[in-house]
């Protein structure tokens, strides 16, 4: 059978599967290490990694000179057939929306779902493959209006839309990748309708995906500052332009040396500021070729 999972994994799901069949049941032993080495071929550290996801899940718990048993008390386990991944990536984006990315973790979505820890790895691999999906199903929350005309007003709208995104979502900045992206539906969906923008110019394949990274990286690098301002925020009670004139008394010799006490910087001033540079001067590149 070809599994792509990792071999603990597949050795967790398959006890696992056993616990929720019956055949074991709350106090029976599990297979010790050794037991599982000689029955699934795997090497010791393998096997112990196994014993300690199940035992982290709460699906196993120690007993006094017996050993790893089935837990006494669970959450009762659900099939693969009731729990569908979406409801689980849903699940997921409620919490780090609530609470960070932080706060996200299989144990977090499981208690959310009433479900054993174990019951995801039956449709995920690991958290890193959860990220990956709530990264993609905000994505795929944009609703893309038809293009209007001109490069540079397909990219401001096209750099628009992600900013919404990140501002619903402050955990998914962290979550983008410009060097190393994951070609996912939403994310897909997005680069096709902002590249686009770049049809007719005639630029080649190399200055096509610059452009689009370019844009990306920017929107990105600047949304990065949501959620700590958001934290900042609830932390203080102020907004940031609130912030700075309660310091205005203690910082104003300081910030004269700068600017005019009290011109006002936040960060949508900074996004849309930074965008209309960017496409200057993306436009030194791009005008030329129209």
């Amino acid at each position: 059978m070809n599994d792509p999972r990792p071999p603990y994994l597949r050795i967790v799901a398959d006890i696992e599967r056993r616990i929720a069949d019956g055949e074991l049941r709350p106090g029976d032993r599990v297979p010790t290490t050794r037991a599982i080495m000689a029955e699934w071929g795997v090497a010791m550290a393998t096997a112990t990694k196994a014993l300690a996801a199940l035992k982290q899940a709460g699906a196993i718990e120690s007993a006094a000179r017996v050993g790893a048993v089935v837990a006494a008390r669970r959450l009762p386990a659900r099939s693969a057939g009731n729990l569908e991944r979406e409801r689980v990536v849903r699940v997921a984006m409620e919490i780090a929306d609530e609470s960070g990315l932080a706060a996200l973790s299989m144990r977090a979505v499981a208690a959310k779902l009433g479900v054993a820890t174990m019951t995801l790895y039956r449709h995920l691999d690991a958290k890193a493959e959860l990220t990956q999906l709530i990264a993609d199903a905000a994505f795929a929350e944009i609703e893309y209006p038809e293009p209007p005309p001109g490069w540079r007003s397909h990219l401001r709208v096209a750099a628009q839309l992600q900013w919404a995104a990140y501002q619903r979502h402050p955990w998914l900045p962290r979550l983008v990748s410009i060097t190393r992206p994951v070609p996912l539906p939403g994310m897909l969906a997005y680069g096709l309708w902002t590249l686009r923008a770049l049809d007719g110019l005639g630029l080649d394949p190399g200055t096509r995906l610059h452009v689009y990274g370019t844009l990306v990286n920017y929107v990105r690098g600047t949304a990065v500052n949501i959620e700590s301002e958001a934290g900042a925020e609830l932390d203080t009670g102020m907004t940031s332009t609130q912030w700075v004139t309660a310091r205005l008394s203690v910082d104003g010799p300081l910030i004269a040396q700068v600017t005019e006490p009290g011109t006002e910087l936040d960060l949508e001033s900074l996004f849309a500021f930074g965008l209309e540079r960017l496409l200057d001067g993306l436009g030194t590149v791009l005008a030329p070729r129209r």
